[in-house]
Formats: structure tokens, C-alpha cells, sequence
């Protein structure tokens, strides 16, 4: 059982048990989109690395047109993730129909914050999102014990 006050916050809708909790997850949604405008280094032991930078689109009249490419999302929820649990995020079968899928990493024990992913575009004619739209589902795994370290990294409480 989900425990969404728990778990995440700033739904679209603040109705426990609506349309953004499904059988085995929660949906997360579309808040912003950026485009990339420089490239990232990534080495060993994070000494040397630099993110890329990234523009932030404009919905107009709720949405957004994106030709074929690469574009970091956040998404609207803040996930606050349990000692005992970790999490991951999958495209909803409609991205991945429209030839769009969503990338994410694994959401580490301790991690908290609007997690931000990869959107990749490979339909030739594009897409068109709209602001606040479904486009993940985060399938939360509870371990069979609490982990012994919590994530403390760069990103814990980002895009507050």
C-alpha cells in the first residue's frame, strides 16, 4: 500500500486514491521541460563534474511542441524516499506509443526532492506535451531491510 502523504507530495489533485495512483505505483507529471545547451562531464568520483546546462521551454496556451531530441523534465511531486524502500520510474505506455520514453535513475534510500529525468523524443514528427501531463509511473520497492547509508548526495532536496 502506497502511503502518498508519506511518500510524495504537491499532487495535481490533493485526493488521496485519484487518477495519479495506479495498481503498482504513483504517476508523476510534467511540471517543466528544458532543453540542453551544453554539453556534460561526467568522470569517476564527481571531482570533474559539471552538468549540463538547460533552457527551460515555454508551455504556450498549456503546452509544449517538441521536435525529435533530448530534454531534461521535473517533474511536479516531491518524492521523500524511506530508510526501507527505494524507488524507480518508468515511462507511461503512452509516451512509449508516441515514440517518447522517459529516463531515470534509481531512487536511492534518504533521497528526497522533484526529481528531474531524461525525455527522449524519437519520433521524427516529434510531440506535443501539455503542463501537468502523466508522463511517468514511480514503482516504489520496499528492501527486506532498512539500508545502512542514506543518500546525501548533490541532488537531496532539489527543485524545491
Amino acid at each position: 500500500m502506497i502511503l502518498p502523504k508519506h511518500l510524495l507530495s504537491s499532487f495535481i489533485s490533493d485526493h488521496v486514491g485519484d487518477s495519479q495512483f495506479q495498481p503498482a505505483g504513483v504517476d508523476v507529471t510534467l511540471s517543466k521541460i528544458l532543453r540542453f545547451s551544453s554539453h556534460g562531464q561526467i568522470d569517476f568520483d564527481n571531482s570533474q563534474r559539471k552538468i549540463s546546462d538547460a533552457e527551460e521551454l515555454p508551455f504556450e496556451d498549456g503546452w509544449v511542441t517538441l521536435p525529435a531530441g533530448s530534454y531534461k523534465v521535473i517533474f511536479n511531486e516531491y518524492v521523500k524516499i524511506p530508510q526501507d524502500a527505494a524507488a524507480l520510474c518508468f515511462p507511461r505506455s503512452s509516451l512509449l506509443r508516441s515514440g517518447i520514453t522517459l529516463e531515470c535513475a534509481v531512487w536511492d534510500p534518504g533521497y528526497e526532492g522533484r526529481s528531474e529525468a531524461l525525455l527522449i523524443v524519437s519520433n521524427p514528427h516529434g510531440a506535443k506535451l501539455k503542463k501537468d501531463a502523466k508522463i511517468g509511473q514511480l514503482v516504489f520497492v520496499k528492501l527486506s531491510e532498512s539500508a545502512k547509508d542514506s543518500y546525501e548526495g548533490v541532488y537531496k532536496g532539489e527543485n524545491k
